[in-house]
């Protein structure tokens, strides 16, 4: 390679040295050379890119104020002219995945190639997927010399102008772009040769994409609802009037506790929604029990059809929020409803 790649990074508040999550907030500052994973990537790269210059900036200020942000990309991008744009590793943080993806964007919409990293449940990634190119991670940050020696791979090779080949044979995120190509054999041949293979058990791909989710056994059905103490869980966004805790619209990052005791019914006056993916007109005006049906539940705990109500509710919200943390929630709240005596749990989703 004649002349050495110059390479832009994008890193967000954390791991560009600012701060935690107090400092999420911070706008884009632009700084000349590498920073922190920088000095990774740039090692990575060796004698065929360098890092040129890091821009920095809030998780929430990138997402908040893209109007803000996005002007000032371009102009930062102008200045440094970068072959390529690197962004992340995100992992499965979902603020940092949507500022990663939308710096890609930004950087293709210049006419720049770009290349992040996320894990494929992050929002990012399932927000922008037909216009990045985006590699898979897990979830812990431990993997960021690994997923940053990949990123400077197909950054060498998008900022050399390579075209990418299918998402099979490279290892990158599926993007849901299909692409004519002509096979050797018509389809129906193919289709033959692979279930003669999978008859005699001989290794075969098949060429439909199927995305493979976890699978949780359910558990047994409970056989008497009247003895049984019921837990209440909402992913409505459901909070006190005037949302104490903050509670975020979506990507949650935390789920919430609050007390039901003693209350037969939500009033708009006491509680509102703040889910950011449905219309809450109507439950924050009329009706807040749409996320969770407090009258009819006391009526059938009243009647003796179902057994006590546990006095508190979990409340977060669904909307864009990552499945690692989905699953941390779900097994926090578990842990508290198995030592309080809860056998069934009432999940009202949105």
């Amino acid at each position: 390679m004649a002349e050495k790649l110059r390479v832009v990074h994008y890193l967000n508040q954390f791991f560009g040295g600012v701060g935690g999550e107090e400092h999420a907030n911070t706008p884009l500052q632009i700084l000349e050379g590498k920073v922190g994973p920088g000095n990774v990537l740039e090692q990575a790269l060796g004698d065929r890119g360098t890092v040129v210059a890091t821009f920095i900036c809030g998780d929430n200020y990138f997402v908040e104020e893209t109007e803000t942000v996005s002007p000032q990309v371009r102009e930062g991008l102008a200045k440094f002219k970068p072959d390529v744009v690197v962004a992340g590793p995100a992992f499965d943080s979902g603020r940092y995945g949507m500022a990663a993806a939308q710096m890609c964007v930004m950087a293709r919409e210049a006419g720049i190639p770009a290349v992040t990293a996320m894990h494929p449940d992050n929002v990012g990634y399932t927000t922008f997927r037909h216009d990045l190119v985006c590699l898979p991670t897990g979830t812990q940050v431990s993997e960021m010399a690994a997923a940053v020696g990949r990123l400077a791979e197909f950054a060498v090779r998008l900022g050399s102008g390579e075209t990418l080949g299918p998402v099979a044979d490279e290892g990158y995120l599926p993007t849901g772009v299909r692409r004519h190509i002509v096979r050797e054999k018509p389809a129906w041949l193919r289709a033959v040769d692979m279930v003669e293979s999978r008859m005699t058990g001989e290794p075969f791909k098949s060429e439909v994409l199927i995305q493979q989710y976890e699978t949780v056994p359910p558990p047994a059905p409970l056989k008497d609802l009247s003895t049984a103490k019921f837990g209440l869980v909402t992913s409505g966004g459901l909070v006190p009037r005037g949302n104490p805790d903050h509670q975020v619209s979506g990507n949650a990052q935390s789920k919430f506790r609050y007390s039901i005791e003693d209350i037969d019914e939500l009033t708009v006056d006491g509680w509102e929604s703040v889910h950011g993916g449905f219309n809450t007109k109507y439950l924050n005006t009329k009706n807040p029990n749409y996320v969770l049906p407090l009258p009819a539940l006391r009526k059938l705990e009243a009647s003796g059809e179902i057994g006590p109500i546990y006095p508190f509710v979990f409340s977060t919200v669904g909307n864009g929020t990552a499945v690692t943390n989905a699953k941390r929630f779900g097994g926090e709240i578990a842990a508290e409803f198995k030592e309080a005596g809860v056998t069934a749990a009432l999940l009202v989703a949105t």
